[in-house]
């Protein structure tokens, strides 16, 4: 299961990227804000995006941690 290490919108906001911010210039759309508040995957191309306005690689920003049910499956 991918999870987020940070809180992203701590990060962009940091970074000059406010809701507010992101909203008007339409950076991401309401549902990807919403998926990433409630911990649900992301695009690789809003992972990009989110990259490049944190200045971040995804490593930094998700990480991999397996289900017990995923460990069963594929391990």
């Amino acid at each position: 299961m991918v999870k987020y290490k940070v809180d992203v919108f701590a990060i962009m906001k940091e970074r000059g990227f406010n809701q507010t911010r992101i909203q008007r210039e339409n950076l991401l759309p309401k549902q990807t804000i919403a998926n990433i508040k409630a911990g649900k995957s992301i695009t690789l191309e809003t992972l990009n995006k989110i990259c490049l306005m944190c200045r971040l690689q995804p490593g930094d920003i998700i990480e991999v941690i397996p289900t017990d049910e995923e460990k069963i499956k594929y391990y």
